[in-house]
């Protein structure tokens, strides 16, 4: 009875302990993403930009869905996917509509469930490190989608001052979120190549 009663123990402060981890990784998120996206909010009001009340309407979007739609474990991937697509259009805007992304979706979204916030830190980085200003070679994003599995493709040129960059904060906490919360349902591979950064990752939803 007691090896019994410590095996429950334990399995409780191990639940607290990474519940309280997730907690410190999510926590990490807002504020690093708030700091870039104010960066460039900034950027555009000291230029001037007409464009600069429309940016601060889509980062209010953006964190409406963070601060009130994200406090479940999960939420509606089509949600998740609209979010991202605001990030997009608040990059275009800070680039005056020089950004150039070829983003897809394939299959059907209205049903299947997310962790929230795990896929804009690959997003995030390829705008910080990839080239998004050449129509030539523009950001490209593919999410297929079915009943049961997420698959996200993201490719981007690397500027060339800019190859030792691996991403920071940002891919370090999505990977440990991976483990804590797709444990053994995903697959992750990241290739750091010469002249382009890409990123496959695979999910079981």
């Amino acid at each position: 009875m007691d090896w019994f009663l410590n095996e429950r123990i334990q399995r409780d402060l191990e639940n607290q302990r990474l519940s309280a981890e997730l907690a410190f990784l999510k926590s990490q998120i807002n504020p690093h993403f708030l700091f870039n996206s104010l960066n460039s909010i900034y950027s555009l009001a000291y230029q001037r930009s007409e464009t600069t009340p429309e940016a601060i309407l889509k980062l209010s979007e953006i964190m409406r869905y963070m601060l009130y739609e994200c406090n479940d474990n999960k939420v509606d991937l089509a949600s998740e996917l609209q979010y991202l697509q605001n990030y997009i259009d608040l990059q275009k805007i800070r680039f005056g509509n020089k950004a150039f992304i070829d983003f897809k979706i394939d299959g059907k979204v209205e049903t299947q469930q997310i962790v929230p916030l795990l896929l804009i830190a690959f997003i995030e980085n390829a705008f910080k490190h990839g080239v998004a200003s050449n129509p030539q070679t523009p950001i490209r994003l593919l999410i297929e989608v079915d009943e049961a599995h997420l698959h996200f493709f993201m490719q981007n040129k690397k500027h060339t001052n800019n190859r030792d960059e691996s991403g920071g904060i940002g891919l370090n906490n999505v990977k440990r979120r991976l483990d804590l919360l797709y444990p053994g349902k995903y697959n992750l591979d990241i290739r750091d190549e010469r002249d382009t950064y890409t990123v496959e990752l695979s999910l079981v939803l």
